[in-house]
């Protein structure tokens, strides 16, 4: 193996979450700071906070630092201790003020206005980030954890059930499906290439409970005459992609899902979810929802 080939192949790969399927890549380089906002944006909420809060420690541990490198620079510090500082530096970057401790030097002005300057600039930083993370809107859809394929209206047909788990409306709710798939073209050549299923209603003007997405799999359809084997050797993925208006918020919701070709039951319908109550009104068991039957 060549210089290049080594020092390629030691190279960290990345790992992306594809659904339920993991890949890796390498050759991108992900620098921590050219993408920081969207790491904020992503993470989750104990990460968030864990990193916020060792963020504020390392601040305050460093400006602490600063001022112990004067001469007395806070007035009632130099007793205490090292740990003062610190504690300073906590009051100064919260703004808070107690009044025991001031800076009484000109060096300790000078770190002072750095660190406020730098406490105002984060405290706004978070207070954005909070903001964006909490009024970000999400979508709080159930996806049936297997596609079915059987025969519907007396066409074979590709089915997947979809539930709106907060029971609330969503207008203008649209739905699109995709199929992602290794295929080749004549010169040898392998390509990802992506199909459009097109559902038999893939608009809902009022999605509030549940909603059957319907794919007839005609002479037209990417679909038409393939088994499992042959969804297997073309690697497929179905990508479904659900949005609407949330009426209650009026913003705009979007959702999607990732089914691998395995998670496809062929000769297969949903179970029935609907019954009628013992006070007579219509009940929906979302225990059954991701419950298949063979047909």
């Amino acid at each position: 193996m060549s210089k290049l080939g080594r020092k390629r192949s030691q190279k960290k790969a990345r790992l992306v979450r594809l659904g339920q399927r993991e890949i890796e890549t390498l050759g991108l380089r992900q620098r921590f700071w050219s993408d920081l906002y969207h790491r904020c944006m992503t993470v989750s909420w104990p990460v968030f906070f864990g990193s916020a809060a060792s963020l504020f420690v390392a601040l305050n541990a460093v400006f602490g630092f600063l001022y112990s490198l004067g001469h007395e620079p806070i007035a009632n510090a130099a007793q205490n201790g090292p740990l003062a500082y610190f504690y300073f530096s906590i009051e100064t970057l919260a703004t808070v003020g107690y009044g025991d401790m001031h800076p009484q030097t000109n060096y300790g002005h000078l770190i002072a206005t750095i660190e406020i300057f730098t406490g105002m600039s984060f405290l706004a930083v978070m207070t954005g980030l909070i903001f964006a993370r909490f009024s970000r809107p999400r979508a709080r859809f159930v996806f049936a954890s297997n596609p079915v394929i059987a025969r519907h209206e007396g066409r074979q047909t590709l089915m997947i059930r979809i539930a709106n788990a907060r029971h609330d409306m969503i207008s203008r709710a649209t739905a699109q499906l995709w199929i992602v798939r290794v295929e080749r073209t004549k010169e040898g050549e392998q390509l990802r290439r992506l199909h459009e299923l097109k559902l038999d209603r893939n608009e809902h003007p009022i999605f509030v409970l549940s909603w059957n997405l319907f794919h007839v799999i005609d002479e037209d359809s990417p679909l038409h005459g393939l088994k499992a084997s042959d969804l297997a050797e073309s690697d497929a993925l179905l990508v479904l992609n659900v949005g609407g208006v949330d009426a209650s918020s009026a913003q705009q919701l979007h959702a999607r899902h990732i089914y691998d070709w395995g998670d496809i039951r062929w000769q297969h319908r949903y179970r029935d979810i609907t019954s009628v109550s013992p006070q007579g009104r219509l009940l929906l068991d979302y225990t059954k929802f991701h419950d298949t039957v063979p047909e």
